[in-house]
């Protein structure tokens, strides 16, 4: 069983753990099931960007360890389908639209390196985060040790990776890992306000800064700014390009259709 439930809201995806009773505990069903929902939100043209949360009172509590034990000790990446995208964006395909996570309670080791691989985190004020692999005799290997020294600092990231003490959502904000801390259940309706708001803009510029912002990290200045304006040009031509123009002639609310 996956635990995971899909569904469609608009041009919003929504992906829910619905492991509650196992506090959301990551087995490779719910792996597979979230890289098929990514894959989803990759390929259907109706979707313009989706938003990660879950059940229960914890987000999640970490991973069912014995059974991905198998997979850690065999050297190789996680095991990523034809038909899904790694959840973490380690591997091949990464998702090509925005994705916004809702977090409360415990969010640990997966929780964590989940979120640093999303584009806009809201969290509850009762949300504690923890990176507690060194005490189960192993490291991080879903992308913190990646990710978090450039989104919180060299310093904040080694003190929570090398002792495996808890930090708080108010921490999160502070670091700039989290970009809104609100009260406790209202977290997923604040994130579904911002998902709206990204769904009425234009999808194919909204891609764009996607693509950009990635690019600019991964790539020196000079060529991601030759891709930036290469990849502006396509999107120039098209009919929504024409009907931004079009709406701020006429001043009025731009209606996009991804085209």
């Amino acid at each position: 069983m996956k635990h995971i439930d899909v569904s469609t809201q608009g041009h919003i995806l929504l992906i829910r753990l619905t492991r509650a009773d196992k506090f959301n505990a990551l087995s490779p069903g719910m792996y597979h099931g979230i890289g098929q929902a990514l894959a989803q939100l990759n390929s259907d043209p109706n979707l313009r960007v989706a938003v990660l949360h879950a059940e229960g009172k914890h987000f999640t509590a970490g991973i069912e360890l014995d059974k991905w034990a198998p997979v850690f000790a065999s050297g190789n990446a996680f095991p990523v389908a034809a038909d899904e995208i790694d959840p973490f964006g380690l591997t091949g395909e990464r998702h090509r639209k925005p994705l916004i996570i809702a977090v409360q309670g415990y969010c640990f080791t997966w929780g964590v390196e989940i979120l640093l691989n999303t584009e806009i985190r809201i969290a509850s004020s009762d949300t504690q985060f923890q990176m507690l692999e060194v005490q189960r005799g192993i490291y991080p290997c879903g992308g913190a040790t990646l990710r978090l020294p450039a989104q919180i600092g060299w310093g904040n990231a080694h003190k929570v990776l090398l002792t495996g003490e808890r930090w708080s959502a108010q921490q999160a904000l502070d670091w700039g890992m989290v970009q809104e801390v609100i009260e406790p259940g209202t977290q997923f309706a604040k994130a579904m306000e911002l998902a709206e708001t990204i769904a009425a803009n234009a999808p194919l510029g909204v891609q764009g800064v996607l693509k950009s912002t990635r690019t600019g990290l991964a790539e020196d200045r000079a060529t991601a700014v030759a891709q930036m304006f290469a990849d502006l040009k396509p999107v120039m031509a098209s009919e929504d390009a024409a009907e931004g123009i079009q709406s701020f002639i006429e001043r009025r609310k731009a209606v996009f259709t991804g085209r």
